[in-house]
């Protein structure tokens, strides 16, 4: 990405935050960087990992149910969305990690210092909003997994995801760089498996063709493909990730002096293009399979003779398994993908407590240990979970899933202006402020974000509504 010349003197913002302690202390500062004058490689795998995490939150239960939707009710016709989508959310998150490494500040800390006091109760709330709609989708997702491997009744399923809190306290000793490694290996096993479906089995194998006039030719000709868009776009580019990454790049030993910024601005656009272009390439993978697998049909028949049916208000999650029984079999298949599920689910929990960390400690200085944190959102995004899944049954778990990304959509305006405003400035980021690409398509992404929130609102307001007094 463009920098500009050194023209304007010391790194700004690399004072201290107000509070006395920097983003996610526990973390902050504690994996070594090589010097500059050793290899690309050696250089580059001290820095990958912060997209890593923050790619989690491209792959995690919301994508897959609004994929699986797009797919199954609209065959390739939302393709051009998730493209769009991940093109937005690489821009955003590298303008994201590009500000945590040049201000030596997280976003919530910029809004703090720099914005009238005034702004921070509403700020800090709208992001623990966003965070909340998050931990919803996880929690479905995980709860969905554990019914379809233990057979547990959806609703106590759900109740048990709330004390996967000791499963974030088990990883927190750890280190970040092996929790890097663990969430690593888990989107690489999941983008073999649905990159050997999409290319290898003749079967599954798409019409690219088409899937290429889709991507060049966007419309929204079928009745509630906006509303699915929204969420789709709600699930790709997240809210409380645009304040996550700007912490999480802070967790490398940083050097305050101009080749070391560079450096770091460097690695961290790498890190960040190609950890969300594997993401976009598993969304889309999702969504092509469910095109395949689900468009145009009332049933499947499974390898061991079963019949699976399904309609266009199906949920969609708990079917999913389906797209990956043509490489591993009805079994194996359903087995695995509730596996994965869990695991997204799961992976997610740690990036989105961390992201509460980082909102909770930047806008209000509260610091609170992450695991009461954790169990906190986790109960106040279950209850009302629990109580319309008991009232409408369990075919409900796809339209929550769908309407917690479409808020999220919503919430994103509230994260992206903040950050565009600061990464524009001179006064905040010196020689390291956005260049021309960066000012273009980062506005660009902003402003149609914000107009297809305000075109969609009215149809998003009678799908909530619809979703939580029954349809």
């Amino acid at each position: 990405m463009e920098t500009r010349p050194k023209d304007s003197g010391p790194r700004p913002g690399a004072d201290p935050a107000p509070a006395g302690h920097p983003s996610l202390e526990e973390v902050h500062g504690t994996v070594e960087v090589p010097g500059q004058q050793t290899g690309f490689w050696r250089q580059w795998r001290a820095f990958v990992g912060p997209a890593i995490l923050v790619s989690v939150g491209y792959m995690d239960p919301g994508n897959w149910g609004t994929d699986l939707a797009g797919g199954a009710q609209y065959k390739y016709g939302l393709l051009w969305v998730v493209a769009l989508a991940s093109f937005m959310a690489v821009i955003l998150q590298v303008i994201s990690a590009r500000l945590g490494v040049a201000t030596g500040k997280d976003l919530a800390q910029c809004c703090r210092d720099y914005y009238p006091g005034w702004l921070r109760w509403p700020n800090w709330i709208s992001m623990e909003i966003a965070i909340g709609m998050t931990d919803l989708a996880e929690s479905l997702g995980s709860a969905v997994a554990l019914n379809m491997l233990f057979h547990i009744p959806l609703q106590w399923a759900i109740i048990i995801t709330a004390f996967d809190v000791l499963l974030l306290l088990a990883l927190q000793g750890l280190g970040m760089r092996l929790i890097e490694a663990v969430v690593a290996v888990f989107v690489l096993t999941i983008g073999v498996c649905y990159g050997v479906e999409v290319f290898g089995l003749a079967q599954t194998r798409p019409d690219f063709l088409e899937m290429g006039r889709a991507m060049v030719r966007p419309d929204f000709a079928q009745a509630g493909m906006l509303v699915v868009a929204i969420g789709i776009i709600g699930a790709t580019v997240m809210p409380h990730n645009l304040y996550l990454h700007t912490a999480l790049v802070q967790t490398r030993k940083l050097q305050q002096d101009e080749p070391s910024v560079r450096r770091a601005i460097r690695f961290n656009t790498i890190d960040t293009t190609v950890a969300l272009t594997i993401a976009f390439f598993i969304n889309a993978a999702i969504l092509v399979l469910a095109a395949i697998v689900f468009n145009g049909k009332d049933s499947v028949t499974a390898a061991n003779g079963a019949v699976v049916r399904f309609a266009a208000d199906s949920d969609w999650i708990r079917v999913a398994y389906l797209t990956l029984a043509p490489l591993l079999g009805t079994t194996l298949a359903s087995t695995l993908f509730a596996v994965a599920l869990l695991a997204s689910g799961q992976s997610s929990t740690i990036t989105g407590t961390l992201a509460g960390q980082v909102v909770m400690e930047g806008f209000m200085h509260w610091r609170i240990k992450p695991w009461l944190r954790r169990l906190i959102t986790r109960t106040l995004a279950v209850v009302p979970a629990i109580v319309i899944i008991s009232v409408r049954g369990n075919s409900s778990v796809t339209d929550l899933v769908n309407l917690s990304q479409v808020v999220l959509c919503i919430e994103l305006p509230l994260a992206m202006f903040p950050l565009l405003h600061f990464t524009s400035s001179r006064r905040r980021m010196g020689q390291w402020r956005n260049g021309w690409f960066l000012l273009l398509a980062g506005w660009g992404s902003a402003l149609l974000i914000t107009a297809l929130d305000l075109y969609s609102l009215p149809d998003a307001l009678k799908e909530g509504w619809a979703v939580i007094v029954g349809r």
